[in-house]
């Protein structure tokens, strides 16, 4: 006959059913919970008319739906009030791929804002590329396949740069290729009248690439947030940066140059996020001038406050 379990086994199992509940619970609910994350990006060089713009970026849908046709998405975008909406690819998911979800969320984004498209690694698998480019177009999303345009307010201006994804030309990297690709598509993108340049491309493990080529701001994906988050360590695992990825979720700067990585919104190969809640991240651009810091720092010194 078997043993009785002691009162202080008792105890342990049931504290450890308990966690394992909660975890669950948390892990279901964190992989639902879609959420506004809101990255500020104050510089100089951005033309004063466009401070205050706010962009909301959407990348890694992976044909995912929050709500019926995606409504919880875009409600939570439309209550943003975004200037733009871009979407940073992996729109769809090259393994379970439905066209008309996408669809349909873009026709439904483009009445919120201007929409911008770049593709990403799942696009460049996707046997019906040239129907889901096509139908993103005719519903007046832009798709800036290694194209820019120019946004205008108050006849200032700032360069809008996408890069298609290098998958459209090489599968992998296997000789260090495509750094060599990006620098060259950039070198031709970039104007020479010193705009601010925001540029969308699926892949930040470039980072170093768009620093050399002096865009301002880099609106990027692909990480999936390193899909395990750890705390005080952040993502396990992103692809093309293997395990705890340098470049997994958040805001980036070198010098001048600040990338912003999403850690997206729907799933792929691996099916579960833990503790890295999907994301629309929604940048607020600021007009912060030399002047403007001296009559700042100016004013605090007389007010006996510290600067920032």
């Amino acid at each position: 006959m078997a043993k009785r379990l002691t009162k202080k086994a008792q105890i342990v199992l049931c504290t450890l059913t308990a966690l394992l509940l909660v975890l669950a619970v948390w892990t279901i609910w964190g992989n639902s919970a879609l959420t506004v994350s809101t990255v500020v990006v104050t510089t100089d060089s951005v033309p004063a008319v466009f401070s205050g713009f706010r962009i909301a970026q959407v990348s890694d849908l992976h044909n995912a739906e929050f709500g019926k046709n995606n409504t919880r998405l875009l409600e939570l975008l439309s209550t943003n009030q975004p200037d733009i909406i871009v979407i940073t690819g992996d729109l769809v998911d090259s393994r379970h791929t439905d066209i008309d979800i996408a669809l349909s969320f873009a026709e439904e984004a483009v009445r919120i804002a201007p929409v911008y498209y770049v593709t990403g690694n799942h696009e460049a698998n996707l046997s019906q590329y040239d129907r889901l480019r096509d139908g993103l177009e005719a519903v007046g999303v832009s798709v800036l396949d290694d194209r820019a345009v120019e946004l205008e307010r108050n006849g200032e201006k700032i360069t809008l740069i996408g890069l298609s994804d290098p998958d459209f030309i090489m599968k992998g990297d296997m000789f260090g290729e495509v750094p060599a690709m990006i620098n060259t598509k950039l070198e031709n993108l970039t104007d020479t009248d010193n705009s601010y340049t925001i540029l969308l491309s699926h892949r930040p493990e470039l980072f170093e690439n768009y620093v050399i080529n002096g865009i301002d701001l880099i609106l990027s994906g692909h990480t999936h947030g390193g899909q395990f988050r750890l705390p005080f360590v952040g993502g396990l695992i992103a692809p093309n940066q293997g395990l705890f990825p340098k470049y997994d979720a958040g805001l980036y700067i070198d010098g001048s140059t600040h990338m912003v990585v999403s850690r997206g919104i729907g799933n792929s190969i691996i099916p579960i996020r833990f503790n890295n809640r999907p994301e629309i991240v929604l940048v607020e651009l600021y007009c912060f001038s030399k002047q403007a810091r001296k009559l700042v720092i100016r004013n605090s010194k007389l007010s006996g406050t510290s600067s920032p």
